[in-house]
């Protein structure tokens, strides 16, 4: 069995690096380095193509940064002599250990905290998560030039917490900076999109996450991190997700039953239903409902591309709305979740047939 990175390797305000997204942060310290730094950016894209991992590199160097006319920072961080030409920032500097250890003065980091009943991570962030932020962000800074919020992510704040950030955004103070990490930014409400700089990351390239799978995970054979790649859609995340043994089963056997469409072997999708529901984790049922959903999108934006609206684009689209309905569903109420991969794979085959 493959073993998974140090989970500490990949969280984000532990990892210095950065893959594929140059032009972001060529942007960002362009704005930083004429003195017209936006309060507030919006880092956009797909799931675990590295959007929290820029954000915390971007906090780390303004947090790193002066303000005009200061000395050296209260921690002896030094101070640049020129314009800065990279946003990297060293592990061994005061500035990165202390966000790494969650004890930077002047930096807040928001996400989804956990039920105290269940101990799980709730669905949403609470407007308790983020009240207070206005007045942290108003005080002035106590170990250099800058205040900096950072939520991750913001497409899962609540309507209250949501209205929260919002009236921070509409009276920011000076020299503070909010970074709102989004996977889905039409959930965003559209007044906090307008009062944003947008940050639009691409999916990283096939190479890109074939070079990271061979950094984090080299003991994976070169097909197989040729297979994930391509099974990721540009996202090392989803990558690493599927890297366990089990994640590698599952994905080759629906790989095996999509290519045979439209001819459907039953008896496969009852013994791939029957692994999924002995996983008491729930990760293989996610890894499922995410290939399978990935594989219906291709197919639809294949169709739209090749053929235009036609009935079979339509049946498609049913699909893949109740599919998805179906697997948003499972858990909340749950649902038997072999009974829901044997009728999803009905339904695609259905689809399938001419």
């Amino acid at each position: 069995m493959p073993l998974l990175p140090d989970d500490d390797e990949l969280v984000p305000r532990n990892n210095p690096d950065l893959i594929g997204h140059e032009k972001a942060e060529k942007e960002f310290l362009k704005a930083f380095n004429a003195g017209r730094l936006h309060h507030a950016w919006l880092i956009t894209g797909p799931a675990g193509i590295g959007k929290a991992t820029l954000a915390y590199r971007m906090a780390r160097f303004v947090l790193s940064q002066p303000a005009a006319g200061d000395g050296p920072g209260l921690f002896g961080d030094d101070l640049p002599a020129t314009d800065p030409e990279s946003l990297y920032v060293s592990p061994e500097t005061p500035t990165f250990k202390r966000i790494t250890a969650g004890g930077h003065t002047d930096f807040r980091a928001i996400e989804r905290g956990s039920d105290e009943k269940t101990g799980k991570r709730r669905a949403e962030i609470l407007v308790g998560e983020v009240r207070g932020i206005g007045e942290f962000m108003s005080l002035t800074p106590g170990e250099g030039g800058w205040r900096v919020v950072l939520i991750d992510s913001a497409d899962e704040l609540n309507a209250n917490a949501a209205n929260a950030v919002l009236k921070v955004l509409e009276e920011p103070p000076k020299n503070a900076l909010m970074l709102l990490v989004c996977h889905n930014p039409g959930r965003l409400l559209p007044t906090i999109r307008s009062r944003c700089r947008r940050l639009a990351l691409n999916p990283l390239s096939e190479a890109e996450v074939v070079g990271l799978l061979e950094t984090h995970l080299p003991e994976l054979p070169p097909e197989e991190r040729t297979h994930l790649a391509h099974l990721s859609e540009g996202s090392v995340g989803r990558a690493l997700r599927f890297a366990e043994d089990s994640a590698l089963e599952i994905s080759g056997e629906m790989t095996k039953l999509f290519n045979d469409l439209p001819r459907l072997d039953i008896p496969t999708v009852h013994r791939l239903g029957d692994k999924i529901a002995r996983d008491n984790t729930g990760e293989a049922f996610a890894v499922a409902t995410e290939i399978m959903s990935q594989w219906l999108t291709r197919t639809i934006k294949s169709d739209a591309i090749q053929k235009g609206p036609t009935p079979a684009l339509e049946q498609w689209i049913e699909v893949w709305e109740k599919t998805s309905r179906l697997f948003r569903q499972t858990d909340g109420i749950n649902l038997d979740k072999k009974q829901v991969i044997v009728h999803a794979f009905q339904s695609i085959g259905d689809a399938a047939r001419p």
